[in-house]
């Protein structure tokens, strides 16, 4: 199975808690204005990657604890995505999930979409919604509007409801003060 691929960021520190590897996917409908990546939102550009030889470039690097699946839209290849997880899952890795949608959306989208729900599963963290360019706030943690929130998935999926993790209330002053 591939996944169409934007990029990928070796030792992101950026892109969520620690030193990750970022894999930005390709495409994404939902063209936010001000958008953080926008060459990665048409489903025409980036190129092909085979997900096994994603999975073992990024656990072969034991100092990369941390993989964050950003955009495009992660949740628009969810089925590949579910198998690099697993993978990235079993060599010890957190998993941080960045999404135009809401956790409710995906809620719901999970239950007539097996790897939706299976990806939901998977990762440790969701930072959801749209990115609002009226929202802008670069003093948050790892978002870039206030809508924007940082869920702790394990702890959602045991609720059944959205639970902020501690991340979401930190501030930039906060992390390099």
């Amino acid at each position: 199975m591939k996944l169409k691929l934007a990029g990928l960021k070796h030792y992101s520190v950026v892109d969520g808690p620690g030193i990750r590897t970022a894999v930005f996917l390709q495409g994404c409908p939902h063209f936010c204005p001000g958008c953080h990546n926008p060459q990665t939102q048409d489903s025409a550009g980036g190129s092909w990657l085979a997900v096994t030889k994603l999975a073992a470039e990024i656990a072969a690097d034991r100092r990369v604890r941390g993989v964050t699946f950003s955009g495009g839209e992660p949740f628009a290849q969810a089925e590949p995505l579910v198998i690099l997880a697993e993978i990235l899952k079993k060599a010890g890795c957190h998993l941080l999930i960045y999404s135009g949608y809401t956790y409710e959306q995906l809620k719901e989208k999970a239950l007539s979409d097996n790897a939706t729900a299976a990806l939901l599963a998977a990762g440790d963290l969701l930072i959801d919604g749209p990115f609002l360019l009226a929202e802008r706030d670069i003093s948050l943690t790892y978002r870039g509007s206030r809508n924007q929130r940082i869920i702790d998935l394990p702890a959602a999926m045991q609720t059944g409801a959205p639970v902020l993790s501690p991340l979401h209330f930190r501030g930039q002053e906060q992390m390099y003060g």
